[in-house]
């Protein structure tokens, strides 16, 4: 009778037998997933091509408002910048200098004794520059940002040296704003391809 069992568990699995025990081991699955593979969930199940293409349009106006708003901290910086720099009848010293105007006016020496117009020229010539960029990028301009970005970037250097904290955090923060500005009219150029690529599926 025990041998008939031992025969009827050969054949479900494995059998051995240690000390007068009999043990098996069952080759049934253990894992459900072996039986049932797991299916992957369709994140976009029940939104029509209409409803995609809304929700990407409602987005692109929204990134579009976005450089909007980025590009009008050039003003802001244009102004600041003619209240550093003395080009204004008011001058904010300390807090929003320019790095390159401030080495112009302490290493400048003779030159500037010698032309006090220079200085004024060149802020002149700062201001001017924060303007147009401020037109290109409500335009739409990538490079705009990346001009203002890399020229605001480069002008903290001066300002270490000089050790003009206040200023070197303004900078920072229109460097930062100005990023996030070319970074919004990058992601409205990839939309119409991501739109495109839905269209052809």
């Amino acid at each position: 009778m025990i041998r008939a069992h031992l025969r009827n568990l050969r054949r479900n699995g494995f059998v051995f037998v240690a000390k007068g025990f009999v043990f098996s081991l069952n080759n049934d699955p253990i894992l459900v997933h072996d039986i049932h593979p797991m299916q992957t969930l369709n994140v976009g199940a029940g939104r029509t091509d209409q409803e995609y293409q809304a929700a990407e349009e409602s987005r692109r106006a929204e990134l579009r408002s976005d450089v909007q708003t980025y590009g009008m901290y050039f003003f802001v910086a244009a102004g600041l910048a003619g209240l550093g720099t003395g080009l204004l009848p008011i001058r904010l010293f300390g807090f929003i200098n320019i790095g390159f105007i401030d080495l112009l006016t302490f290493y400048g020496g003779e030159l500037i004794r010698t032309n006090p117009l220079l200085l004024r020229a060149a802020a002149a010539a700062w201001v001017l520059t924060l303007i147009g960029l401020g037109f290109a990028a409500r335009k739409g301009q990538r490079w705009a940002f990346w001009a203002g970005l890399v020229l605001y970037a480069a002008d903290m250097l001066p300002l270490i040296v000089m050790f003009s904290i206040w200023a070197f955090g303004v900078h920072g923060f229109f460097v930062f704003q100005w990023f996030k500005g070319q970074r919004a009219l990058g992601e409205i150029k990839e939309t119409p391809r991501a739109a495109t690529v839905v269209a052809a599926r």
